[in-house]
């Protein structure tokens, strides 16, 4: 329990920092964003600026004051309007499209850990055989940029085979958003492409770094002992695979940083409605709060994951629990 609290409390204060450098960033970059979006208008009145000024949080008040404002709306659920999609609830934006973005980073990277573990573990446990070719091959493809990933599949199987679509997460022509069988087979078939860069570009660290792992531990005396006394292959497959494991736990939830950090390249190709995608949208239209709220979530997901992911470690090692 102590060592529950303490983790905890490391990630409180990761997630206060957080919020601190979200609020910070965005008002670095030169600009008034009320003075921009009045441009937009032919005439305002002074109510409407001292309204603008309010929902982005007192442009003109100080600092701290700003700080302050800031940390009582996060408090509400309230990260602000969204004036380039029609002073729309920042919130309800990226509840819109936050999905998006979960299902395909989600899905593609479990399926890359499970796949590149289990290629690793084999790759070490039958040593010479044709797993280990597959090692040049994932490397080189996995040192490929994301959006040159990205870029390749859609001219290979959108362009010249037409196996797949190129653009958009669903047909807006075939099918509406909604819980059906329809949409749903739509929009698996729209992710089939940013789902396969994200695995093809993160498989092979999974592989390389199980397989040395592996490696390692096959010559531990637990495992020697095991194969010296009879016990079935799979068995003994599964202790290495237990300790094998744990650094890959840990990478696990790093990965997600990076992934989500590649998923945006990959959905601005692909012109996938995911959380990237309306990132580059805001930034465009210089949306200071859609772009703040959006980094706000990433942040807090991100540490949610390595949370977990410490969780998770503490309850596969007994022995981090001891040394706690």
């Amino acid at each position: 329990m102590r060592l529950f609290a303490r983790r905890i409390g490391f990630y409180l204060v990761a997630a206060v920092a957080a919020i601190t450098l979200d609020f910070f960033i965005p008002r670095m970059v030169p600009g008034d964003p009320v003075l921009a979006e009045l441009a937009g208008m032919k005439s305002a009145p002074p109510q409407a600026l001292a309204a603008l000024e309010l929902q982005y949080g007192g442009t003109h008040q100080s600092l701290l004051q700003q700080y302050l404002h800031f940390w009582n709306m996060l408090l509400h659920g309230d990260l602000g309007y969204s004036l380039s999609l029609g002073n729309v609830p920042v919130t309800h934006i990226i509840a819109q499209h936050m999905w998006w973005t979960v299902v395909l980073v989600g899905m593609s990277t479990v399926i890359s850990f499970v796949v590149g573990t289990t290629i690793g573990t084999l790759a070490a446990w039958k040593r010479g055989s044709w797993l280990e070719g597959l090692l040049p091959i994932t490397t080189f493809i996995q040192a490929m940029p994301y959006f040159f990933m990205a870029t390749l599949l859609v001219l290979v199987f959108s362009v010249r085979f037409k196996f797949f679509p190129s653009v958009g997460g669903y047909d807006f022509t075939k099918s509406s958003i909604g819980v059906n069988w329809k949409f749903i087979k739509d929009a698996i078939y729209h992710g089939i492409l940013p789902s396969l860069t994200i695995v093809l570009a993160s498989l092979a660290g999974w592989i390389i770094g199980m397989r040395n792992m592996m490696v390692t531990v096959r010559d531990e005396d637990y495992v020697l002992l095991a194969e010296a006394a009879g016990l079935p292959k799979h068995r003994v497959i599964w202790y290495a695979v237990r300790n094998a494991v744990l650094p890959q736990v840990s990478s696990f939830a790093l990965a997600l940083s990076f992934v989500v950090g590649g998923s945006l390249l990959t959905e601005i190709v692909f012109s996938y409605p995911g959380i990237g995608f309306t990132l580059l949208a805001a930034v465009k239209s210089l949306d200071y709060s859609l772009v703040q709220g959006i980094f706000l979530v990433i942040t807090l997901v991100v540490l949610a994951a390595n949370f977990l992911a410490d969780i998770v470690y503490v309850a596969l090692d007994p022995r981090t629990r001891q040394e706690a």
